[in-house]
């Protein structure tokens, strides 16, 4: 993969102080087209598009220096069994998930600036952010659901 096939993660990685690298640039490109992936579905995505094979553990290690450099975010999320990753970083959003299908979609703030909520004790804490995630079911999934119902 060549430098300039991804616009602006070159840069970005530069002025985190991350060395540019071809498996850098495919996991972001990889996380930026499809956001809210694992490790695993990362190193799976980048083995179809680039010869450079990279395993779980090489995504996941890559995954941890770019989140610590602010370039990537963490995504935790309730019943899931994996940590998941975006590149939407830097602003205050919050995530919407099908607790049938387990799709995840982002949320802006209607706020808009961190933290969302104010909680009723800080404890002595300064809040810097408020993870939210809304559950529910999405429409294609309500739909098999109502059909399923309806013929038992």
């Amino acid at each position: 993969m060549s430098i300039d096939t991804v616009p602006g993660w070159a840069e970005r990685l530069r002025s985190s102080h991350i060395r540019v690298t071809s498996q850098r640039l495919a996991v972001l490109g990889t996380l930026d087209a499809h956001p809210h992936s694992t490790a695993a579905e990362i190193a799976e995505y980048v083995a179809h598009q680039d010869s450079a094979a990279l395993t779980m553990q090489g995504a996941y290690a890559m995954l941890q220096q770019l989140e610590a450099s602010g370039v990537v975010r963490r995504v935790s999320l309730p019943d899931s069994s994996s940590i998941r990753w975006e590149t939407r970083v830097g602003d205050n959003h919050h995530h919407v998930q099908c607790v049938v299908c387990g799709r995840i979609e982002d949320v802006d703030c209607v706020i808009g600036e961190a933290p969302c909520l104010t909680p009723s004790d800080t404890h002595g804490m300064r809040i810097l952010e408020a993870q939210i995630v809304f559950r529910g079911l999405c429409s294609s999934c309500a739909e098999q659901v109502a059909r399923e119902s309806a013929h038992p």
